[in-house]
């Protein structure tokens, strides 16, 4: 999943306050957002309320918005209906049909590891004490197609920081809900399960890293991982793990579901190099939903200035 960095723009020109629909659900006033890259873009979101009737004009609010690559935003439908999910099936329409039985409220995460925080928190306890502000952020992702979408979230550093790690902490692991009633495909063997996945804290700790809780001004819809899932800018989409129940620091590396499943073709880093083939295909190219052409793939997806110094003498060919 790739993030690319935009520039800012008037609050006024992305989307009125009454686009966010039932934030004080799970956040009590906090919005979520922020242009990766570029100065943070505040505005508040205290009182909001949202009526359905407006969503197509925050729609086109939204579609004025251009990242600095001159890209316009993709729907809210292409967003939320073409889906890597498979908790809720392969297809990539499958998430959109059948997530409907996920319940993300109410919803607890689990803190555990090295660290002093360790315990379990409701998502609205989770998410106070980062002392965090309204922000908002639009964001190019890429899998083997790439969108873009104006998702809004924090950065995960804020949640490291106060969870306090020990000094010989140096991963970070992440767990997805497992549950067969919630979600059924998990009663397959098309993966183990519960969906795990990790970063170093170097790179969790990086202030493109972001926890996301919206799109488009909505909450988080349940086929896009409600309610908190991962975002790594310079990464493949797999690393993007959803519903997250869990977060556990550790000494050693975790071993991620891809890279349980399928080592040879998946890694632990993930990181985008366009150079490097995946073994049953080229990864040189993207493709835009919608379109049908297809463009370069850039090298750690457009972010090697800011990132790439995390990997200096590391072999990007081996370390996949």
């Amino acid at each position: 999943m790739l993030i690319k960095r935009s520039e800012d723009i008037p609050s006024s020109d992305i989307t009125p306050e009454s686009t966010y629909l039932n934030r004080r659900k799970f956040i009590a006033g906090f919005g979520l957002g922020g242009a990766l890259g570029s100065s943070m873009i505040r505005s508040q979101f205290d009182s909001a309320k949202v009526l359905e009737d407006e969503f197509s004009r925050t729609q086109k609010d939204w579609s004025r918005v251009r990242s600095d690559l001159d890209e316009e935003l993709n729907s809210y439908e292409d967003v939320t209906t073409y889906n890597n999910f498979y908790e809720f099936g392969t297809g990539k329409d499958d998430p959109a049909k059948n997530s409907h039985t996920l319940k993300p409220h109410p919803w607890n995460i689990e803190v555990d590891g090295l660290c002093a925080k360790r315990g379990t928190y409701g998502l609205e306890e989770f998410i106070k004490p980062r002392n965090m502000e309204d922000r908002v952020y639009r964001l190019r992702c890429v899998e083997a197609w790439s969108m873009v979408i104006p998702w809004y979230g924090f950065s995960l550093k804020e949640v490291i920081d106060w969870a306090e790690p020990l000094g010989s902490a140096r991963y970070i692991e992440f767990t997805s809900l497992y549950n067969l009633e919630q979600m059924p495909m998990q009663r397959s063997f098309v993966l183990e399960w519960p969906y795990v996945e990790g970063l170093r804290l170097d790179e969790a700790r990086h202030p493109l890293t972001i926890l996301v809780t919206g799109v488009y001004g909505r909450e988080l819809p349940n086929q896009n991982g409600a309610p908190l899932r991962l975002i790594v800018p310079w990464k493949y989409g797999f690393k993007g793990i959803k519903s997250i129940v869990k977060i556990r620091f550790t000494e050693t590396q975790p071993l991620n579901t891809w890279q349980q499943s399928t080592p040879r073709e998946y890694g632990f880093y993930a990181n985008v190099n366009p150079g490097v083939d995946h073994p049953r295909w080229s990864q040189a190219r993207e493709r835009r939903l919608g379109e049908l052409r297809k463009r370069p793939t850039l090298m750690f997806n457009g972010y090697g200035e800011q990132v790439a110094n995390l990997y200096s003498g590391m072999d990007l060919r081996l370390n996949f």
